[in-house]
């Protein structure tokens, strides 16, 4: 568990470095989409928007609600099943905290 979380601090740690010093991606994070009328009232809103509301901080309060809870819920999606007996088992793991690594 130490080597995994200390992994995702790190991958934070570079996250924080990477927006603290205004890199983004080139394109848009939500737009409207041409093909449908369902999300024309959607705002367009490119990475370089959320990157000028200041520091990483204040780039998280930027996100729209729903990149927030896509981002929460993919995390917990991803620890809920690292963690699940069932999916360690098929792997031929132990939980750690059953005399596993």
């Amino acid at each position: 568990a130490e080597i995994k979380h200390g992994r995702v601090a790190m991958a934070g740690f570079v996250g924080y470095c990477v927006h603290s010093n205004g890199i983004t991606f080139p394109w848009n994070i939500q737009a409207p989409l041409p093909w449908t009328s369902i999300t024309s009232d959607l705002p367009a809103i490119a990475f370089k928007d959320i990157t000028a509301a200041g520091s990483p901080g204040d780039m998280w309060d930027a996100l729209p609600t729903a990149a927030k809870l896509q981002i929460i819920l993919v995390v917990g999606f991803l620890e809920m099943h690292g963690e699940n007996s069932l999916a360690l088992e098929a792997d031929g793991q132990k939980h750690y905290v059953r005399g596993g690594k």
